[in-house]
């Protein structure tokens, strides 16, 4: 496989920031207590409580809807832009707000309806801990954002939401005057490859530490918003549930902890990180949901046997309460994820992002559940099948394909985009790279494959495959090979949201399988077999919103 998306090893940590590269921030805990800070505490202006955690940071929560109102970081307010506080969603309205101090943590308490949020500062610390839990649809989405004034963080990030002059779809999508596409969808990167998300001036950092996503719903390669910047200020997010390409129904429950952390220029301290920060000091804080490390289990498997060492591989746990997940070890396939809540998971094994086993695993508090090495079946990875001939790779991403990599910060519609036309012949050797990543009803549906067979392979029935990622507007492929056509396939399940025009081909993996009888092939071998590609649907609009699919591979069995 070839191509911009190909990736065989990601499994670490990235943090995106505005600036150029800078080394991670030298402190001994999240962040170094400066020698004129203030003393630590909180107080009540009024209308706020205002909380110091008596290192460089000063915040404040309104006790009307619990915004945060202020956030002061070495004097500087960084708080805001177009009259918005930071808040879950989009701001929760009257609440019940109320503040307590533990020793060196200050809890701000915040109960709207039956959601119920919360905001720790820590003594010396220039950080926020905050955890949101959401116990209904009463609260539409559940996500947290941090608006940040304009002009403090230079910012165009591919990922960036640039106010830019041409509206080009549902007024968050927009053209700048170079033909390059902004949208704040353009995370560009899946919840599994970063674990902050903020900007840097190289003196002063501003990130959110996301949480594990242990209530959130969509697995380790969901796509979201991360963070944008306009005109009038910025935003950074942690998305939990927002509702959009989502792939599993929504889960309830605490989230949490994530951190709006400040640095002195630097990345944060790697142990605010998923997977390595703790908060034993949280325990006994009276945190709704809340479950100590102690209420928690451990799965751990010796290996995995039927890999292809050349791609990355991800063991996932979801039932319909909580998800994890952890990356198996490449040379054995080995891995470990701890701090699982009790109950019994569908264990699922990924080949880059394609599912390729499932079994049942059961989490008991305290325990670590040891599993003997799986075996992954030959027939559970269908590039194991030998072929005639394969376009793409089996790997659950469009990777390789043409423009596949840039349809993850960039609308179809982009300057930078090759022409979405692709027919190829087998081959020639650029098949993946000349194919299009994706196929739209409106826009290049009745792509072209030309290929020969031998007489031995003109004489034989065949099975056609195409594995798809996501679709839109249930579009979904019908095959013509030569005279014979195929009949229109029932969609399969896939979120009901944009997805291809917002940075996301993650969907449901399906594989569409196609019958060919012998008869439908050229019996003479010099001649070229023509496999025409179109998407059909009755839903959709007109270009790049009307029926349309993500590729995965297609190939022709032997």
């Amino acid at each position: 496989m070839s191509g911009p998306l190909q990736r065989p090893v990601r499994r670490r940590a990235f943090v995106l920031g505005g600036a150029a590269a800078v080394g991670t921030a030298a402190l001994a805990g999240p962040l170094a207590t400066a020698a004129s800070a203030a003393a630590f505490g909180w107080s009540d202006d009024g209308s706020n409580y205002v909380v110091d955690t008596g290192a460089n940071l000063v915040l404040k929560v309104s006790k009307t809807n619990g915004d945060l109102t202020s956030l002061v970081y070495r004097g500087t307010e960084y708080q805001g832009y177009g009259g918005k506080n930071s808040h879950v969603e989009s701001g929760l309205g009257a609440s019940t707000v109320t503040i307590a101090q533990f020793g060196t943590t200050i809890l701000v308490s915040v109960a709207h309806g039956t959601l119920k949020h919360y905001y720790a500062a820590r003594s010396g610390e220039n950080n926020i801990y905050l955890w949101t839990n959401k116990a209904d649809t009463s609260v539409s989405a559940t996500r947290y954002i941090v608006r940040v004034k304009a002009g403090l963080f230079l910012n165009d990030e591919p990922d960036s939401y640039a106010y830019a002059p041409t509206v080009i779809e549902s007024a968050d999508v927009f053209a700048k005057s170079d033909g390059q596409t902004r949208s704040k969808h353009y995370a560009k990167r899946p919840v599994i490859d970063y674990s902050a998300i903020g900007w840097t001036t190289g003196s002063v950092g501003l990130y959110i530490v996301r949480s594990n996503h242990e209530r959130a719903s969509g697995g380790p390669f969901y796509r979201s918003l991360l963070r944008h910047q306009s005109t009038d200020g910025g935003g950074l997010y942690e998305i939990l549930y927002y509702g959009e390409n989502q792939t599993e129904a929504e889960r309830f429950g605490l989230q949490g902890p994530y951190v709006i952390a400040f640095t002195d220029g630097g990345t944060p301290s790697s142990s605010l990180y998923p997977g390595t920060l703790t908060t034993a000091w949280a325990d006994s804080l009276g945190i709704s949901g809340y479950v100590a490390a102690s209420g928690r289990g451990r799965v751990a498997g010796v290996g995995i046997s039927g890999r292809d060492t050349a791609y990355a591989y991800t063991v996932g746990l979801a039932d319909s309460a909580a998800q994890y997940w952890g990356s198996a070890r490449s040379s054995d396939g080995w891995f470990s994820i701890g701090g699982v809540l009790p109950g019994t998971y569908t264990l699922t094994v990924f080949k880059g992002e394609l599912a390729v086993h499932t079994t049942s695993v059961t989490v008991t508090t305290g325990v670590t559940t040891t599993l003997n090495t799986i075996a992954i079946a030959s027939s559970n990875d269908p590039a194991n099948a030998t072929a005639i001939w394969r376009i793409g790779a089996w790997d659950g991403t469009p990777a390789g394909f043409k423009n596949a990599d840039l349809m993850t910060y960039a609308h179809p519609s982009d300057v930078r985009a090759a022409a979405w036309t692709g027919n190829v012949v087998i081959g020639s050797g650029s098949e993946t790279a000349s194919f299009p990543a994706y196929i739209w009803k409106d826009v290049n549906s009745g792509l072209l494959v030309h290929f020969k067979l031998t007489a031995a392979q003109a004489a034989a029935a065949h099975t056609l495959r195409i594995g798809v990622t996501t679709a839109y507007a249930n579009g979904r492929p019908r095959v013509t090979v030569n005279s014979w056509v195929s009949s229109i396939p029932s969609p399969p399940t896939q979120p009901s949201t944009r997805s291809l025009t917002v940075g996301s081909y993650r969907g449901n993996n399906n594989t569409f399988t196609y019958s060919v009888p012998a008869s439908a092939w050229l019996t003479d071998t010099s001649q070229y077999n023509v496999l025409k590609i179109d998407v059909v649907s009755g839903s959709g609009t007109t270009s790049y919103l009307s029926a349309g699919t993500s590729i995965d591979a297609l190939d022709l069995l032997a």
